[in-house]
């Protein structure tokens, strides 16, 4: 099965589908990260992109991930772009991928590019006849985005699948270490603890050591 991660930042994959990936990786699946942003100068200087990035590739690299795309977007600059141009970014990465499963950012999460992420990729992910081959489409969530928004205001994340990652979890959590810019020491909501204690508390919710969840999008079963 050929996966697509769309990550709008470096570690989201990791916070979001790290166990799930390293999973599906293990079972023989195909599966690509799409980082969608580039931090530019003054407010990111080059050293720390590259620091990024690095970080990002040796992260992958433990998850078994094989396929990892840089989109060059403008961090928090995706409103700047006109929306047109936006959705072709995403029409063409979902064409060349041709995935099955596409992980997404949830649309309720604090970080705006994260919003408009989702809102390009629905637009891109449209089921015409050249786009049928997707026929799963999940939202995962970010401890330090996901869990911000305003409760009974905007959209709260309510997940409808738990995915076991029990043996992954380890792996999942080794791959964030990777991420030395991103970590943050305890009672962060991104540091190892927090993170770790999210995939125990979700797994514990349904029986399982650890889990990680996803809102439903799409769910196609195929024809009998």
């Amino acid at each position: 099965m050929k996966v697509l991660v769309v990550s709008p930042h470096p570690d989201d994959e990791v916070l979001g589908v790290g166990g799930t990936m390293a999973r599906l990786a293990g079972e023989g699946n195909d599966l690509t990260v799409a980082i969608v942003t580039k931090g530019w100068e003054p407010l990111f200087p080059e050293s720390q992109v590259t620091q990024v990035r690095a970080e990002a590739e040796a992260a992958c690299e433990i998850l078994g991930i094989k396929s990892l795309r840089f989109m060059e977007l403008p961090v928090t600059k995706l409103n700047s772009i006109p929306t047109h141009q936006l959705n072709a970014e995403f029409d063409r990465l979902i064409t060349e991928e041709e995935p099955e499963l596409v992980f997404l950012p949830f649309r309720g999460d604090r970080h705006e590019d994260h919003r408009q992420i989702f809102d390009a990729c629905m637009v891109a992910l449209r089921p015409v006849e050249t786009r049928r081959y997707v026929k799963q489409v999940l939202c995962y969530e970010i401890v330090s985005e996901t869990h911000w928004s305003a409760p009974y205001i905007e959209a709260c994340f309510q997940p409808q699948l738990w995915v076991d990652i029990s043996t992954y979890l380890p792996v999942k959590l080794e791959a964030m270490r990777k991420y030395r810019s991103q970590l943050r020491p305890a009672p962060d909501a991104r540091s190892l603890e927090a993170i770790s204690s999210l995939a125990k508390w979700r797994g514990s919710i349904v029986g399982m050591t650890a889990a990680e969840c996803f809102a439903a999008v799409r769910e196609c079963w195929p024809a009998c």
